[in-house]
This record gives structure tokens, sequence and C-alpha cells, in this order.
């Protein structure tokens, strides 16, 4: 059980660690960045038809036929968690590289994350089958609904999601997605008896991904103009932000008055955000040297999150059996 619990057992981690060391001391540059950006795309493309394959249609029309449960999630994932991010990238805006100010911003509005979601929904003694398709429901409205919150927010000098940007999305994004749910009736099987690999597949796509962003960053200078106060004013609003984010959820669960294993699922699906979105629709709408630095705080996050996942799943765990 420790073993489960703990951050080091999560090789998303480790991936996530291992390509921000790589763009720091090896990155892409030059053509070696069209490169990179091309292999990016082509990954995020193969992920995304995958995505389509394995999220079955039966979960999502019982997911939406559970409007008592997943409405609020919807309002709370795509309304209340974008807003936070909009008051903390205004605050952010004095302590922080602008760039970075405005990744508050886009991890408000990026959608659940499934599979830690589901991991730490089990563990704390939630509802495992409505965290999962909750938290589907919600990465596929993410996929469609995101960037144009975000440019929403940011205003149209932030995040000008022009016709070239919207076409990518949906060449990178929704046309896989939509291939893989045509095809998934004879895949999905497939698929799951490899559930293992496709893990994987998830973890190096975002590898790649967050790679080719840091890259960008690198050159640009990152290491010269985030110095250690900045450091520690973005861990102090991230930390802030997922308190804010924990603390929203299980209220608003609370106040909805579902189940005790319902609110569990609620509180985890609710307040922890998806790095295999937010680092594939980074690479998309942003160039690599801006990209890196709009999704550092959406790292930390999912580093923080995690952190603090384990034992909050522990802690509710032992409650339910007290």
């Amino acid at each position: 059980m420790l073993k489960r619990l703990s951050i080091l057992a999560d090789p998303m981690i480790a991936v996530l660690l291992l390509a921000t060391l790589l763009a720091s001391v090896l990155p892409a540059t030059g053509e070696a960045r069209i490169i990179a950006q091309a292999t990016s795309n082509v990954a995020i493309f193969l992920l995304f038809l995958v995505n389509g394959m394995r999220i079955a249609r039966g979960e999502i029309a019982r997911g939406l036929a559970n409007w008592r449960f997943f409405l609020p999630l919807f309002a709370w994932v795509f309304g209340a968690m974008p807003l936070i991010g909009f008051g903390l990238s205004n605050v952010a805006t004095n302590l922080l590289p602008p760039l970075v100010a405005l990744g508050f911003l886009f991890l408000g509005a990026l959608p659940s994350t499934i599979q830690s979601a589901t991991s730490y929904t089990s563990l704390g003694g939630g509802n495992v089958a409505l965290s999962v398709v909750g938290a589907a429901l919600i990465n596929i409205a993410g996929v469609f609904i995101t960037a144009p919150l975000f440019a929403l927010l940011a205003g149209s000098e932030a995040a000008d999601i022009g016709t070239e940007t919207i076409v990518r999305i949906g060449v990178i994004l929704i046309l896989p997605f939509l291939i893989g749910q045509a095809v998934q009736g004879w895949t999905i099987d497939w698929l799951q008896e490899r559930k293992s690999n496709v893990a994987w597949l998830d973890r190096i796509v975002i590898g790649i991904a967050v790679y080719v962003a840091f890259s960008g960053a690198v050159e640009q200078g990152l290491g010269q103009i985030f110095g250690p106060i900045g450091w520690l004013a973005l861990i102090g609003l991230i930390i802030f932000y997922l308190i804010a984010a924990s603390g929203g959820a299980w209220l608003m669960a609370n106040i909805l008055k579902i189940s005790r294993e319902d609110r569990i699922a609620f509180l985890f699906a609710g307040a922890q955000k998806s790095v295999a979105i937010g680092a594939p629709l980074a690479a998309i709408l942003f160039a690599p040297d801006v990209a890196g630095f709009v999704i550092a705080p959406l790292l930390l996050y999912h580093l923080l999150q995690l952190m603090i996942a384990a034992p909050l799943a522990n802690i509710l765990a032992k409650k339910a059996s007290s």
C-alpha cells in the first residue's frame, strides 16, 4: 500500500523530470526543433486516436445520464477552476514572467486527469466507476472546450486562436479521436488487454511534448529570467491553487448532498488537472519558445497534486473504515 501511495511509484513523474532535464542540457534548436515538433504532432495524433478507441461510447452515455453528478462537475472544472486560474494569473503578473503568469489561466481551463483521479478515488474508497466515467467525459469535453475557453479569458492579445490554430486542433486532436470512436468496436478489447502498453504511450507522448516545449523556453533564457524568488512565488501560488481546488471541490460535493463515495470521486475528478491534454494542446496552441513558459504551472501542479493526493486518499480511506 505504501508503495502504491508513493509519488515515486508513478512513472509519469520520472518521464516529466527526464524530459525537462533533457531539454535543459540538450534542447532541440534549429532544424532539430522542426523535426522534434513534427514528431510531437504525429505522436499526439496517435495518442488521441488511441483515446478515441479506448473510451467506450456506453460509458459516455451512462455519464450523461447521471446529470446530478456530471453537470456540477462540469461547472466546477470549466467554470470555477478557470476563474480561480484567472485570478491567480492576475496576481502572478506582478511576481512572474508574463507567459508563466498566463500559464495559470491555461492550467485552469484544462480538464481533469483520468488515470490518477481514478486511482486515488479507488484508494480513498470512492465510487471508481463514477470517477472513470466523469473524468472521461470531462476529458472529451476538454478537447473541444479548453482552447476557446482559454482564448476567451486570456483575450485576443494573449491567445489568438485563428483559423490555422483551429485547423491544427481539429486535425491533430479532434479528427483522430473521432476516428478512434468510429472504429472502437474492433479495437477496444485489444486495447483493454494491453493497458500497460497504452499507459506508456501516454507517458512517451507527453514526454515528447514537454521536451519540445521546454527546449524553446531554455533557448529563450528560462534559467536567466526565472530566479529563486520567482520559483518560490510560483510554488506558493500553485499550492494555494491546489488547496482552493481540492477544498472547493469537496465543499461543492457536500452542497450537492451526494454520498460519501461519490464525493470522493468528485474531489479527485474535480481538482486534478490533465497533463495528458495540457502538454499536447500547448504544443499546438503555442510556438515552442512560448509553450515551455506557459506549461510551467501545469507541470508543477501535476507534481504537487500527486504529492497531496496520496496522503489525502489514505486519510479518506481510514475515515471510511473507522
